[in-house]
């Protein structure tokens, strides 16, 4: 049996000016920063000996690794997404960038802003825009019923307000 698993749908390219920024300070960190850092260790640690069996080696190889991994996703990364700099003429509807506040069937507020799928956050309430829930908010209004299958089961929120700073 094996555990292959099909690939992931391709997630949308939008991105904020801020998220583009962020993912752009974050490769230039790794590449400069950490990077140099790690290579003369490895080298360091590839002078001490028979490697087989060196802990110090085989530690730094794997975050060199995944140093290389992240940097060679952000760069392909920045070079498909497509960045977002305005908002949409129609401000009373939900698109790409919007901060949206909802409303449940039990009474309670959420607000959330729809960004591109590297911003996610959910501490400050950022969704991807490929999200169940921002799916079904694109293109409402205020004052409109969303019905959405979320992973705890159906929800049905109404739309408070959509604001675009």
């Amino acid at each position: 049996m094996t555990r292959w698993r099909p690939p992931q749908a391709k997630s949308s390219p939008y991105i904020t000016p801020e998220g583009a920024r962020a993912l752009d300070t974050e490769l230039k960190a790794l590449w400069k920063l950490r990077r140099t850092e790690v290579v003369p260790a490895l080298s360091a640690a590839a002078a001490e000996g028979d490697r087989s069996e060196n802990a110090e080696y085989i530690y730094r190889k794997k975050q060199l690794a995944e140093i290389d991994r992240r940097v060679r996703y952000l760069s392909r990364r920045l070079d498909e997404v497509e960045v977002v700099h305005h908002s949409p003429p129609d401000h009373g509807r939900v698109y790409f960038g919007a901060m949206v506040e909802l409303e449940d069937e039990a009474g309670d507020t959420f607000s959330y802003r729809i960004v591109g799928a590297d911003e996610t956050d959910a501490v400050k309430g950022w969704i991807s825009v490929d999200s169940p829930l921002a799916r079904s908010l694109m293109g409402k209004s205020v004052d409109a019923a969303v019905s959405v299958e979320l992973p705890g089961g159906q929800s049905e929120f109404t739309i408070l307000s959509v604001d675009y700073r």
